[in-house]
């Protein structure tokens, strides 16, 4: 990663943002080099210049008016794993 935890809430504070003991903090997409380790479709779709095919068949190169989008995420270690749930949204057109 470019910036460390530590710079980055000096970052996020700089302005005055008041942070308190158990904020949850992320860095964002973290991918690697490969295609098998893209971490987001804007990478995934190589900036939607390929079709990626879902489940149905369908393809995609963006995420669509009235799709779902769900997010999960945890951490783990060799002996504990923590999860932060899941978010679902769904994608609503621009008025």
């Amino acid at each position: 990663m470019y910036w460390n935890m530590a710079q980055q809430l000096a970052h996020h504070t700089v302005n005055g943002c008041n942070i308190h003991g158990g904020d949850m903090m992320a860095s964002g997409t973290i991918s690697g080099p490969t295609p098998d380790s893209f971490g987001s479709m804007l990478e995934i779709s190589w900036q939607g210049t390929k079709s990626i095919t879902l489940s149905d068949g369908t393809e995609r190169k963006f995420i669509q008016d009235k799709d779902t989008v769900i997010m999960k995420g945890y951490c783990h270690n060799e002996d504990v794993r923590i999860g932060f749930g899941e978010l679902s949204t769904k994608v609503l057109p621009s008025k």
